[in-house]
């Protein structure tokens, strides 16, 4: 196993793979990007090379972030090639487990014994997925947020095979790239797209019910927790709300729409143990009482600032164009 990633490769140049070879470039390190074909590789290269220059003519990049493009990134004539002398190759290609599976087992027969290889799946099992490679502890799921570059998140999804310094290895090289690397348990959706597809399958019955249009919904979640969740989680929201708030407001929820939206067992278990969140001192998380007002005086400035940034930026495109 490398002590340190050096030399990296990308096996899929479409949005996710071509984001994520763009971002390892970015970082200093040499990046083999292959595609279905010698072609298609040639092209997604030539097409983030040219990105790049946009981006850091608009500042959205840092400053030579052009030629770190041109001196990083490289079109492969094959998986094989791309993979041939790689200490980490990340598996960017689309969300069909047959074709990620064949393409796993290409990569783990082309690279050497002590490459680690990541797959970027958004939902598939890794555990599933480690089925198709040979060394099954050098494997991992490596979960990238959409673009790329700009999102710091990354999930690191481990199996019971996956080596110690096959994760902390990656760890490294998510840190160079400036990301969020954290290690969750291996379970389909992972934690971001479970939390992510709950929230949009209750906006669409919310649809279907006739109680909101998409339009509504997505106003109301961009100003409201969702404006909120860019600082603080789900369970930070919780513990400064008050749990015993929760557990009230889940009492009328549960009373509309039945058991399906009825207070979590944890949260009732918290609030009957008196952990009521910040006013107390203990929730799901621990928070001292006597910082409260710090954390307030953060809440509010990151708030504030947040709220100047969309006032400055205005509306997407498309609510201004149907404003």
């Amino acid at each position: 196993m490398p002590t340190e990633i050096t030399k990296v490769a990308v096996v899929g140049g479409g949005y996710m793979g071509g984001g994520i070879a763009q971002t390892l470039a970015l970082a200093g390190l040499p990046c083999a990007l292959a595609d279905v074909t010698a072609e298609a590789a040639q092209n997604s290269v030539r097409r983030l090379v040219e990105e790049g220059k946009d981006y850091e003519s608009r500042g959205l990049f840092p400053e030579g972030a052009h030629d770190l493009l041109v001196a990083n990134l490289r079109a492969a004539e094959s998986i094989e090639s791309a993979v041939e002398g790689a200490d980490y190759v990340s598996e960017a290609v689309p969300e069909i487990l047959d074709l990620k599976q064949a393409t796993l087992a290409r990569i783990s027969n082309a690279a050497g014994p002590h490459t680690v290889i990541g797959s970027n799946t958004s939902a598939i099992p890794i555990g599933t997925l480690a089925e198709s490679v040979t060394r099954p502890q050098n494997f991992l799921g490596v979960h990238w947020m959409n673009p790329s570059f700009f999102v710091p998140s990354v999930e690191i999804i481990p199996t019971e095979n996956t080596s110690p310094e096959a994760i902390g290895a990656v760890e490294e090289l998510l840190k160079k790239a400036c990301k969020v690397a954290t290690r969750v348990a291996d379970s389909a959706g992972f934690v971001a797209n479970r939390l992510q597809y709950a929230l949009f399958k209750e906006a669409s019955s919310m649809v279907e019910e006739g109680l909101a249009t998409p339009e509504v919904v997505d106003e109301v979640v961009s100003n409201a927790f969702g404006f909120r969740l860019a600082f603080f989680g789900p369970f930070a929201i919780a513990d400064i709300a008050g749990l015993d708030v929760y557990e009230n407001s889940f009492r009328s929820i549960e009373s509309a729409y039945g058991s399906r939206l009825a207070a979590p067992e944890v949260l009732k278990g918290k609030v009957a143990e008196g952990h009521l969140g910040l006013k107390t001192g203990q929730g799901f998380l621990t928070m001292d009482p006597a910082a409260a007002q710090e954390i307030a005086n953060y809440r509010d400035r990151a708030y504030s600032e947040l709220k100047a940034l969309k006032e400055r930026l205005g509306p997407p495109p498309f609510l201004s164009k149907n404003a």
